[in-house]
């Protein structure tokens, strides 16, 4: 029997819900594969600060520390949005990702075949998009410094600073290198290298990194050619990696691609993968908080379940177990099942809870 210790912080809004159904299959994962989870809780966001007044604790750090992954449901409450509050749940957002050194973000995008009548672009446009977004998560205009806003005699100043060193962009080029090894060989990195000092650092940087790959073919495209690229012809990507707010702006682009945020997994890891390594990662879906739908069943928890495939697959090398986790996805939704989100007019809606027992009724 293998051993697992996982920080489980279900967060605000539908967070508990979807991250309850996850929590569900890895029980049933540990059954049927005779492994054993142990979790253990924690808080984070506007749960956090109601509860401990801050958005992530040093306690909570130190538990995730101690354990071998993260799965973390949703931050954002609507309570804290104005802008002149001085703490706001996505600070630990922010916070864990700095403290876990957790600089990589994978973000896959599948469209499945059942859901290609569910979003505004034609069935052919999308058949068979399946890639891979890898967005640097730890520098870059979020945490450079000077970060400030300021009075002035003629009004209100501020400023951010995109900030990257080359052993910031190297490492996580080689995260997009190792990935695209381990798919078609080939890479797509974005940047805005005519007009950003920082992009022709990376640039430069990504044709050193490529070297070290000359079984992979790299293409470097300005990101306004990348965000029409990716409504354009979906399915000419296979790994993309970028920087951390076009990352952040470009992953939001193409959820729509999949029919829904609640569509798609993600995985955030402190190291480049690797055949064969456990490496410590945060596991969260793409999807935010959604308060105005949170403790109605109805939120769609497949975003969640998937990303606990790719914490089976990623930290604890459990391969087996996670395409378990995906081709149960796969045949719930062939049979019809939909929650809000993705119904059409011939799918059975069903609610968060049913959603994920009848995932879990393919892996027994």
């Amino acid at each position: 029997m293998a051993n697992y210790t996982i920080a489980v912080l279900p967060g605000d809004g539908i967070g508990p819900e979807v991250v309850n159904e996850a929590v569900e299959t890895l029980k049933v994962i540990s059954q049927v594969f005779n492994h054993n989870f142990t979790l253990n809780y924690g808080l984070i966001g506007g749960s956090a600060i109601e509860a401990e007044g801050t958005a992530l604790s040093g306690f909570t750090l130190e538990v995730c520390r101690k354990s071998d992954a993260v799965l973390l449901g949703a931050v954002g409450d609507p309570r804290y949005d104005k802008p002149d509050n001085d703490i706001r749940p996505e600070d630990g957002l922010l916070a864990i990702r700095k403290g876990l050194g957790l600089f990589a973000n994978i973000r896959p995008v599948k469209v499945y075949q059942e859901l290609e009548n569910n979003t505004r672009f034609k069935p052919e446009a999308i058949r068979s998009t399946d890639f891979v977004f890898v967005r640097e998560l730890t520098g870059g205009v979020y945490f450079g410094k000077p970060k400030r806003r300021w009075e002035t005699t003629r009004g209100r100043r501020a400023v951010d600073s995109m900030v990257y060193s080359e052993q910031e962009i190297a490492r996580i080029v080689r995260v997009g290198f190792e990935l695209a090894r381990q798919r078609k060989k080939q890479l797509v990195s974005v940047d805005k290298a005519n007009v950003l000092m920082s992009s022709r650092l990376w640039r430069q940087v990504t044709d050193e990194v490529a070297r070290e790959y000359p079984d992979v073919t790299l293409e470097h495209l300005l990101v306004d050619a990348c965000a029409m690229k990716l409504v354009q012809d979906p399915r000419y990507f296979d790994v993309v990696v970028t920087e951390n707010m076009f990352g952040d702006i470009l992953t939001d682009e193409a959820s729509v691609l999949a029919g829904s945020l609640g569509m798609l997994p993600s995985a955030s890891l402190a190291a480049v993968p690797g055949a064969g390594l456990k490496i410590f990662g945060l596991y969260e879906p793409v999807h935010g908080s959604a308060p105005t739908i949170a403790g109605q069943d109805i939120a769609n928890p497949i975003a969640t379940i998937l990303t606990t495939a790719m914490m089976l697959r990623y930290s604890f090398n459990l391969e087996q177990e996670a395409s378990a986790i995906e081709t149960a996805v796969q045949e719930v939704l062939a049979q019809g099942y939909r929650t809000s989100d993705i119904i059409n007019e011939s799918g059975t809606i069903v609610g968060t809870s049913k959603m994920g027992q009848l995932v879990r009724s393919k892996l027994v």
